[in-house]
């Protein structure tokens, strides 16, 4: 996929940059429908990004895709909110995805977005520590904790591969540098498509000190 520094891009431009099939376009329009519909009534995104949704949100979790272990049959995502990266990456063919998510009225909208982009999700609405019985390829974050707290809620939920995948920002050296007092790993760094500040960190070979 394409590196896509434009303020601005549409549908279309999601396509090319991704190489996504039709029907998959208009799966994702579906859901970008439904979410300008419910935006008014639940924060699901920042305001200031509708515009730019889909380089910010729908681009920013479709570069995770080439990224996944292969193969990556089941995916969780955690604290997944509007549906980000999870909802896109199941979308886009991730054979069994589930969706954390705590907030009522946000599992309602991950429900809704997911029938009608024909979407078979589950979604757990519940804390991510009451989760349980999953046994997940990779696990997928975005903009959600410290790497040391994401560690500590994927394990349980991971089977033997014990692949993360998380968004993130800034603050990634010293998150990294607090997470290595209780855990080792592999850590791997991509740069983001989207947001020059913005790194890609895939961990695997997960356990604790």
């Amino acid at each position: 996929m394409a590196q896509l520094n434009a303020s601005t891009f549409d549908a279309s431009a999601f396509q090319e940059a991704t190489g996504v099939s039709r029907e998959t376009l208009d799966r994702l329009t579906a859901y970008e429908t439904m979410l300008r519909k419910w935006q008014p009534k639940i924060n699901l995104v920042g305001p200031s990004t509708l515009p730019d949704l889909w380089r910010r949100h729908f681009y920013d979790s479709a570069q995770l895709l080439p990224l996944l272990p292969d193969p990556a049959r089941v995916l969780v995502d955690l604290g997944s909110g509007a549906g980000f990266p999870g909802l896109v990456l199941a979308i886009l063919g991730v054979h069994e995805v589930h969706l954390i998510e705590s907030d009522s009225r946000k599992a309602a909208f991950l429900r809704e977005a997911a029938r009608v982009a024909g979407a078979a999700v589950t979604v757990h609405n519940k804390r991510i520590e009451a989760v349980s019985g999953l046994a997940a390829d990779v696990v997928t974050a975005r903009a959600l904790a410290p790497v040391a707290d994401l560690l500590a809620w994927a394990v349980p939920l991971m089977g033997p591969q014990r692949v993360g995948l998380f968004l993130k920002g800034q603050a990634l050296d010293d998150e990294l540098t607090a997470a290595a007092k209780s855990w080792t790993m592999r850590a791997e760094r991509f740069d983001s498509r989207t947001d020059p500040t913005g790194t890609i960190l895939r961990v695997s070979g997960i356990a604790r000190v």
